[in-house]
């Protein structure tokens, strides 16, 4: 009696694992599956010419040594104001007005947000903006942009 009773006690434990991973793995793997948000912009260059951009991000590379670099590729635009740095999310933002700092400093970037605030800043990182165009894929250095707008 006591081996059935073991045997029935074991058939319900392996029958609740069995039904836990049944019910878990769908949910792990549609998390899994989720894509990040993707972003259309067009960007402007200093020289006032105009690119569409798909699946648009912030991209820079931290240098680790003088062989190796860390790539970031963000969906939010890194600005320092006074001593905080500020992460804008590219979902808050409706256009980036940019003007080149003086001799290689930081260009100051004026932040239009979709609720209609403005914000004033500097670019934290020299990085690019970069996607897919029409043409293939594109990377605009932030220094020589004067404007990005967030579609």
């Amino acid at each position: 009696m006591k081996v059935e009773a073991a045997r029935t006690v074991g058939v319900y434990v392996h029958g609740l694992l069995l039904w836990t991973l049944v019910c878990w793995i769908p949910v792990a793997s549609a998390a899994d599956t989720k894509a990040e948000k993707t972003f259309q912009m067009v960007v402007t260059d200093s020289q006032g010419v105009e690119t569409d951009l798909k699946n648009g991000i912030f991209y820079w590379e931290e240098k680790m040594s003088e062989t190796s670099f860390v790539p970031h590729e963000l969906r939010h635009l890194p600005a320092k104001r006074g001593t905080a740095t500020v992460n804008i999310k590219f979902d808050q933002i409706k256009q980036i007005d940019i003007k080149p700092g003086p001799d290689k400093a930081a260009p100051a970037m004026s932040v239009i947000l979709t609720n209609g605030k403005t914000g004033d800043f500097v670019a934290a990182v020299n990085g690019s903006f970069k996607g897919e165009s029409d043409f293939g894929q594109v990377e605009i250095p932030i220094g020589s942009i004067s404007r990005v707008t967030l579609k």
